[in-house]
């Protein structure tokens, strides 16, 4: 019988001190952390390297490996860990502090949704910047959303989900908030104010403009329309997403005129689109927007 190592003579107290930590996910550093910490007290050797624990935890106990791989290089790969098994929205919630939850995920927490969608976006706000800010012309809004819009390819597997990471203009974190995930974590989200405004301009990231439609409607009782007109001001987009909005409000059936009526003093200079490349229009009179046919 070989001589047992100092890995195995402490095994003992490190399953029970992982098994008692609450943070469901971990990072490289935070595991090498905790070994500096407690190397002493679980009597192991200075030899064991935050490589040799996490493989011994791994090999011997229930440690598990996510290594999460995007194919864009602005983004690096990342290893997390988990003790057990570890949602996705978990995984995710700990890739970066400053991403936060967006689009079809936000909804899903908010309860907007009655679909489980499989891809988790995360919003990476990007930092701030001086905008060229030129005028619209009908032309260039009609040519615009005739072509297939732009869609993000940092996608990466975790489990049996996608991890979506988006990047989003500079608003200073606007609508963003605290909440708790599905394992008692700290993760950050857009409210439903911001994700009713996010998911109106890119509603392919929302299972498209009916689940958009059906997220208005849900949203009745959750949201300010004051507070949402008001942050849709802020951001200061140059295209009228505030025709769209107006037209989700009118079109789900449940909102009060007065509601509505915010939307309607706006501007409408120009016609706007529901959505990007549609083959089949109907046109809104009064909120100078096209949208899918029978709609």
């Amino acid at each position: 019988m070989g001589r047992r190592t100092t890995l195995s003579i402490g095994e003992p107290k490190i399953i029970e001190y992982f098994t008692k930590i609450p943070k469901s996910v971990l990072t490289p550093e935070q595991i090498e952390e905790i070994l500096e910490e407690h190397k002493q007290s679980w009597g192991l050797a200075n030899s064991v390297t935050v490589g040799k624990f996490i493989a011994f935890l791994i090999k011997k106990a229930k440690l598990r490996e996510f290594e999460i791989k995007f194919p864009s290089t602005l983004i690096r790969n990342f290893y997390r860990y988990s003790w057990g098994e570890a949602s996705p929205l978990a995984i995710a919630a700990s890739l970066k502090p400053e991403y936060y939850f967006s689009h079809y995920t936000a909804m899903s927490a908010h309860q907007l949704t009655e679909q489980v969608p499989k891809i988790i976006y995360l919003t990476w706000q990007q930092s701030e910047k001086a905008r060229i800010i030129r005028p619209l012309e009908q032309k260039k809004i009609d040519w615009a959303f005739a072509q297939r819009p732009r869609i993000s390819e940092n996608i990466a597997p975790c489990n049996d989900h996608q991890i979506c990471i988006l990047y989003g203009m500079h608003t200073g974190s606007l609508g963003i908030i605290e909440s708790q995930g599905p394992e008692g974590e700290k993760i950050r989200v857009a409210n439903v104010e911001r994700t009713l405004i996010d998911i109106t301009v890119r509603p392919f990231y929302a299972g498209g403009v009916s689940e958009v439609l059906k997220a208005f409607k849900l949203a009745k009782d959750q949201v300010s329309i004051n507070k949402l007109a008001v942050m849709l001001k802020k951001i200061g987009y140059v295209y009228p997403y505030h025709q769209a909005i107006g037209f989700y409000l009118e079109k789900s059936g449940v909102y009060k005129e007065s509601a509505i009526k915010i939307f309607r003093k706006m501007n409408m200079n120009y016609d706007f689109y529901l959505t990007y490349q549609m083959k089949d229009k109907d046109y809104s009179e009064d909120w100078r927007l096209f949208y899918p046919k029978g709609f």
